[in-house]
């Protein structure tokens, strides 16, 4: 685990560099080009290609869907505590985001003109939910409720399976339990190719929503503009800011619970502006990882992808953070350093404040969305929301009294930019 000092004479460029490991490799890029085309030009039979390669699964188009019968009888083969905390997260998530769910507005313009928004639901959403060694049955509640939500008529999700062709129970319940009919046990980068453009048994979406590992967030972006993308939510990443308040043991365990996602690209950030609790942090990684069932995989993610900085400051720690733009930020530091930190970092995806908010709350239960902008793309990219599902149109109506107010105004762009025909548009409408 490696220690960045602020006293560095490179350490700006040093976290630039650690920074630029999250870019995606060539032959990543490379890898999903060749997959998305051939999705695109064998459909089905592409599908069921990569299922056997991917996953080893033996599939054929018309096993693709998973039928309602399976959504429903997961639900009754879930334990009742398992079924209680989907029905809990669900209603956590609902109650936070319906308060976000935009409006529609009108009003008038200095013209006397009626102006305003309508907010529509995007017709047909894909749904990505990580399966393979992590079936996130979170994911499904953490997407499919913003889409019910919205409104959205059709929401199709699509899950890698095992071997045998199975899905997680769990993520099988959550799809019943929000009333999700169209299912596809297929995953990986083939996913979003069929998701963006369709193949004989599988519409395509309009836009696709759902985190994913590093395949599936480059399919993502190279098939946006086709259809729309929600964000790049790629591989984990956790940012722990921590003074002499924070408690080492809970700090230590947060860092652990974002490296155990184990694909290797997840990156784990400890900020300090003390050497001694950086060092005890670490110890209680140490000491933690002991009793990880996860350990294995754990390790490696630690050995590659993490990074603990003593800053000079909490303000040099801020500036970090904001360039940084973690997925998940925790603030370990005293009550009177939060509000002034709260408002000073602008980039990370969700902030967990205090020594009692861990980010599996977030990842889990409290209510927003875990689906949150990774690799520095916090810097432009929010968490997922209800208005994320909706489309907005602007409304314009004009009369004859306000066409005349305006028409002077638009004359003199007319002129300006030598589009006679636009002034002429409106002029013909004061005659």
């Amino acid at each position: 685990m490696r220690t960045l000092h602020h006293t560095s004479k490179t350490f700006a460029e040093e976290i630039a560099a650690f920074c630029r490991g999250t870019a995606v490799p060539r032959e990543v890029s490379d890898s999903v080009a060749a997959v998305l085309a051939d999705v695109r030009s064998r459909g089905d039979e592409a599908l069921a290609y990569y299922a056997a390669k991917f996953d080893g699964a033996k599939l054929r188009a018309r096993d693709f869907r998973i039928p309602a019968a399976d959504l429903a009888g997961a639900a009754k083969r879930i334990s009742p505590a398992e079924l209680r905390a989907l029905q809990a997260a669900r209603d956590n998530i609902t109650a936070f985001h319906q308060k976000g769910r935009p409006e529609n507005w009108t009003g008038k313009n200095k013209h006397g003109a009626a102006v305003g928004e309508k907010w529509d639901p995007i017709r047909r959403v894909g749904l990505y939910v990580p399966g393979g060694e992590v079936p996130l049955a979170s994911t499904v509640l953490m997407t499919a409720t913003l889409a019910k939500i919205a409104g959205c008529p059709e929401i199709v999700v699509f899950t890698p399976s095992n071997a045998e062709g199975k899905v997680s129970p769990a993520v099988l319940a959550a799809l019943h339990l929000l009333g999700i009919e169209e299912a596809y046990r297929v995953g990986g980068a083939q996913a979003i190719g069929a998701l963006a453009f369709g193949t004989t048994t599988i519409a395509p979406v309009d836009k696709i929503f759902g985190p994913g590992n590093a395949y599936v967030c480059e399919a993502k972006r190279q098939v946006f503009g086709h259809v729309g993308i929600d964000s790049l939510p790629g591989p984990s990443e956790v940012m722990v800011i921590a003074d002499e308040t924070a408690k080492p043991s809970f700090a230590a365990a947060d860092l652990l619970a974002q490296a155990e996602h184990g694909t290797g690209r997840e990156k784990i950030y400890l900020v300090a502006t003390n050497g001694d609790l950086i060092a005890k942090i670490m110890s209680e990684m140490r000491t933690q990882l002991q009793v990880l069932g996860r350990a294995e995989k754990t390790v490696r993610v630690l050995e590659s992808g993490f990074l603990a900085i003593e800053a000079k400051s909490l303000q040099q720690a801020t500036d970090i953070a904001n360039y940084i733009a973690p997925e998940h930020l925790e603030l370990l530091v005293a009550d009177a350093a939060v509000k002034k930190l709260t408002e000073a970092i602008t980039t990370a995806g969700a902030i967990m404040i205090g020594n009692h908010s861990p980010t599996a709350l977030g990842d889990f239960t409290a209510g927003p969305s875990h689906v949150l902008p990774t690799g520095r793309a916090g810097r432009f990219f929010s968490g997922l929301r209800v208005a994320d599902f909706m489309r907005r149109t602007s409304i314009i109506r004009y009369d004859k009294a306000s066409v005349k107010k305006a028409e002077p105004t638009v004359a003199a762009f007319a002129a300006m930019e030598k589009l006679d025909a636009h002034g002429r548009s409106v002029r013909i409408r004061t005659l």
